[in-house]
């Protein structure tokens, strides 16, 4: 039986691991011991990174319905509130383009959200 030479197969998986940490500083863009700890490590921020990112969007979302809302005299929980109440379904990302984009309309929405709530608060 022939023996196996496995360079090719090597070779193969260390250049994947190279061009993957392309970019990277010193040692760790071409030396494959380093290049493999960091490629690995930067895949597992990559992964966590893709969850917090949805995160980091909803927060600024509501931060900027929260600017736009307050200008009309209401805070954003009241005003998430009015919409509930109204039956308006709308995600935050719709309306924080809506609040950028078009003014009108979302000042429609405002007044609408206001109606719903009660008079007394």
């Amino acid at each position: 039986m022939a023996r196996v030479k496995r360079g090719v197969t090597s070779h193969a998986k260390h250049k994947k691991t190279l061009d993957a940490a392309k970019g990277f500083y010193g040692r760790r863009k071409n030396t494959i011991r380093a290049a493999k700890a960091a490629v690995d490590r930067s895949m597992q921020y990559a992964t966590r990174d893709r969850k917090a990112k949805k995160r980091v969007f909803r927060a600024l979302w509501i931060q900027r319905l929260n600017g736009a809302v307050r200008e009309f005299g209401i805070t954003y929980s009241r005003f998430i509130d009015g919409l509930t109440k109204a039956g308006v379904i709308i995600d935050r990302k719709v309306l924080s383009e809506l609040a950028i984009s078009q003014p009108e309309a979302f000042k429609a929405l405002v007044e609408k959200a206001k109606s719903a709530l009660p008079q007394s608060a």
